[in-house]
């Protein structure tokens, strides 16, 4: 581990080399006045929104949407097949079929997905905007709490199944198990991207107006954990 001690806060980076841009965001973020006791680099850093892909941080009571990132939602899955090979015929033959079934990049299914596959409730908070906030049912699903979510509902049910683009994937792997297994990274698709971007417009809109002393160029806009706003994202 490498410590870079010449900000306001250290930086403590578990890697060798990385790149300028992403060094410049880690120095930003380590001078950030609500910055919790340090800034950690990971091994795959590189540059991101504001604040670098692969980084850590912790705030004292503010929500900086650039930090969270434009890929809310996106994770890993692993599922052990009963297999324990797998000839390269069959697997190119599997490879092929799941390019011609799985959109990827910027590619949506071309008819909309089953509706039970979305999460309980949404299709409700998508369609009648005059919801009572009370209802139990949603919870803190109300329309005006998630404007994102309820627009971007009908767009939604074409990108169920697919995988977008950049660093996600879905590959076949042998484990050290000895069997066969399937993994992917999905994306949130534009509906994650969508979310952080309506926060961080409304981020810097309320920087702008509080004289922040955080610098624009940073993109590090925030919200404080007490406002309206903040409390609309840390429900998410």
């Amino acid at each position: 581990m490498k410590v870079i001690a010449t900000e306001k806060k250290p930086i403590k980076m578990w890697l060798n080399d990385i790149e300028n841009g992403a060094l410049d965001q880690a120095l930003n973020l380590a001078n950030l006045p609500f910055i919790f006791k340090h800034i950690a680099i990971m091994p795959d850093c590189h540059q991101g929104y504001g604040m670098p892909i692969g980084g850590v941080m912790a705030t004292k009571n503010v929500v900086v949407p650039n930090a969270i990132g434009v890929d809310i939602g996106c994770g890993m899955c692993a599922v052990k097949t009963s297999l324990t090979d797998i000839d390269t015929d069959t697997l190119k033959k599997i490879m092929s079929k799941i390019r011609k079934v799985v959109p990827v990049g910027f590619s949506h299914q071309k008819e909309k997905q089953d509706k039970s596959l979305m999460p309980q409730g949404v299709e409700e908070l998508a369609t009648s905007p005059g919801l009572d906030p009370g209802d139990r049912r949603f919870e803190s699903c109300h329309p005006d709490q998630l404007p994102i979510v309820s627009r971007e509902y009908q767009s939604a049910l074409t990108q169920i199944g697919t995988l977008g683009g950049g660093n996600h994937f879905i590959e076949i792997q042998k484990g050290s198990d000895g069997h066969i297994w399937i993994m992917l990274h999905s994306g949130s698709r534009n509906l994650g991207y969508k979310v952080a971007r309506h926060y961080n417009e409304l981020a810097v809109g309320l920087n702008e107006k509080w004289f922040s002393q955080v610098p624009k160029e940073w993109e590090l806009a925030f919200l404080p954990m007490d406002s309206e706003e903040d409390k609309r994202i840390s429900e998410k």
